[in-house]
């Protein structure tokens, strides 16, 4: 599932970076969600991305925690298809967008594309099931996986609110929050082991 999550993402983008009309039709429109109800833009915004450097850096991002995410997923469901994984990266893309979706859904000019926030709930589930696994940040940088999400969190958020780039800060921050959240309501335990893993540090 991974591979085909993949695969789609990379083909559809070079698609939108090839025909401007099927980028058009893709990107998430908030307006013309409510307006026109093109219902699809939820999700096919989340498959496509501005150019190269965009599309690289999210699907590396999303290779490199994918497959331990999917392994929860695939025990929690007690099925090794990959199909709660998909489900759950679906739910990235659209819970990515929501305060998005109510903030623009009167701004025809808004518009959003791109696999960031989906990919920051697959990075976020991983930081809930591994705590203290690595994570380089700048790609030399080593952290612990649980302060990385504290840096990231905190960084998302502040830069949201300053709103001094066209990067969707919005939905890196609130596709994390789902990241933390969605894995806990399917299986609450995970959240206690989250947490007693800290509190053995100091037993």
């Amino acid at each position: 599932m991974v591979y085909l999550i993949l695969a789609a993402t990379v083909i559809l983008s070079l698609l939108a970076f090839q025909n401007y009309r099927f980028y058009e039709m893709t990107l998430f429109r908030p307006y013309l969600i409510k307006n026109s109800n093109e219902w699809w833009r939820w999700v096919s915004g989340g498959f496509i991305h501005q150019d190269y450097m965009h599309l690289i850096v999210n699907m590396l991002s999303f290779y490199f925690f994918a497959g331990p995410c999917m392994e929860f997923f695939n025990e929690v469901s007690h099925h090794n298809n990959g199909v709660l994984f998909l489900f759950f990266y679906i739910g990235g893309i659209v819970m990515s967008g929501m305060y998005s979706y109510y903030k623009h859904q009167n701004n025809y000019g808004y518009a959003a594309l791109g696999a960031s926030g989906a990919v920051a709930a697959v990075i976020f589930s991983y930081i809930l099931i591994n705590p203290f696994g690595k994570i380089y940040l700048y790609g030399f940088l080593q952290l612990p996986a649980w302060l990385f999400g504290i840096v990231y969190l905190y960084y998302e958020y502040a830069m949201g609110k300053k709103q001094m780039d066209n990067i969707g800060h919005d939905a890196h921050f609130f596709g994390a929050v789902y990241g933390l959240v969605f894995p806990i309501i399917i299986s609450p335990s995970t959240g206690l082991e989250f947490v007693m893993s800290f509190v053995n540090l100091f037993n």
